[in-house]
């Protein structure tokens, strides 16, 4: 399907794999079959944050805004789907076209802006269609809400994915809502965070829950070290369950793509294999501040089981991929899994655990 897919337009490609996946795995038994011949559990089960995952690779935000294929997603052999970025109320995002591929580079640039159809309706299509994986629901600022204004905003779209989410991520770092990376400033940070572990501590006494939900953050691989630092010590002191690094570039250097194709794409996030060893950077500076306490999930240029190595070697506990599934297919993460525990044996690491973070010093942003 790939060639046809990617004679279309990249939006109208996505949509239809969206739709397609959607279709071709709507019953119990398709996804039964499926499921039976991609699922991957070679390292057991992994507690990460407090929750049991099957395996390690899972599909980030971007891919599945408005969680509507999520529990067709998770019978391709992810450990964990993570759908959104949710705003809110529903917005139609930035104006077509908005994302672009760019083969020779491996590489996407989407200038999406949170095209969702509202926190609410998120929750009840995942409701109606439960995936058997666990469950992300990445949260991000509405277009027309000013960043000091920002709190209740992303307040309100807490509390309706709070039920059906297994950890929830606050979005501060995509490039495409306008000062949406403000978010990331210290006092900014500090302020939306306290405010949204207040109601995750508030909402799971209402439930009657054991614990409050696992709340991650986003960051931007665009930042500099004193930054990434100070968050960091932000998601401390709030205890934050981990950070999800890196969201998308705006940075377009080395690109092998010709300057005037990449310049007719204009702005907008670059995600792929470019974005790799900045993020790789990213994750191994936070480990080294964070002393490996603080959970990492590494996302940015993942296509093999050698790039996911890359990143749990830098300190990374987790994996996503977005660009590599639209590049590589349905079975990436199966073969990703399955290459992992080759290297892993290779390597005489007992677990894959004790492989996290191991060459964390060697990474130097």
């Amino acid at each position: 399907m790939r060639p046809i897919l990617f004679r279309l337009p990249a939006e109208s490609a996505h949509e239809f794999a969206l739709h397609s996946i959607s279709l071709a795995l709507g019953s119990k038994t398709t996804r039964g079959i499926v499921e039976r011949r991609l699922r991957s559990e070679p390292f057991g089960k992994l507690t990460r944050f407090g929750i049991e995952f099957s395996n390690p690779i899972g599909l980030a935000a971007g891919f599945d805004k408005n969680g509507t294929a999520a529990q067709a997603l998770a019978a391709l052999g992810f450990g964990f789907i993570e759908v959104g970025s949710v705003t809110s109320e529903a917005q139609p995002g930035n104006p077509r076209p908005r994302l672009f591929r760019l083969p020779l580079d491996r590489a996407l640039i989407n200038r999406a802006g949170f095209n969702n159809c509202g926190a609410a309706k998120m929750a009840e299509n995942i409701r109606r269609r439960r995936p058997d994986c666990i469950l992300g629901v990445n949260i991000g600022k509405s277009r027309g809400v000013a960043v000091e204004d920002a709190i209740p905003d992303y307040l309100a779209s807490f509390d309706a994915v709070f039920d059906v989410a297994d950890y929830l991520a606050v979005n501060v770092s995509s490039p495409n809502t306008p000062n949406l990376r403000e978010l990331q400033r210290p006092n900014l940070l500090a302020d939306l965070l306290k405010s949204l572990q207040q109601r995750n501590h508030q909402l799971a006494r209402q439930r009657s829950l054991a614990a409050p939900k696992p709340l991650l953050v986003k960051i931007a691989p665009d930042l500099t070290e004193a930054e990434i630092e100070a968050i960091v010590e932000v998601a401390m002191n709030e205890s934050i369950a981990g950070i999800i690094a890196t969201n998308t570039t705006v940075r377009r250097a080395g690109l092998q793509t010709p300057a005037e194709e990449i310049k007719a794409c204009g702005e907008g996030g670059l995600s792929g294999a470019p974005l790799s060893d900045r993020a790789n950077e990213a994750i191994a500076l936070i480990y080294r501040l964070t002393r490996g306490k603080l959970p990492i999930i590494g996302v940015g240029g993942v296509f093999t089981a050698a790039d996911a190595w890359e990143k749990i070697c830098a300190g990374a506990s987790l994996i996503q991929l977005y660009t590599g599934f639209i590049y590589e297919g349905p079975g990436v993460a199966r073969r990703i899994n399955q290459g992992l525990a080759e290297i892993l044996q290779g390597k005489r690491f007992r677990s894959l655990d004790e492989a996290v973070g191991s060459r964390a010093g060697n990474a130097q942003p």
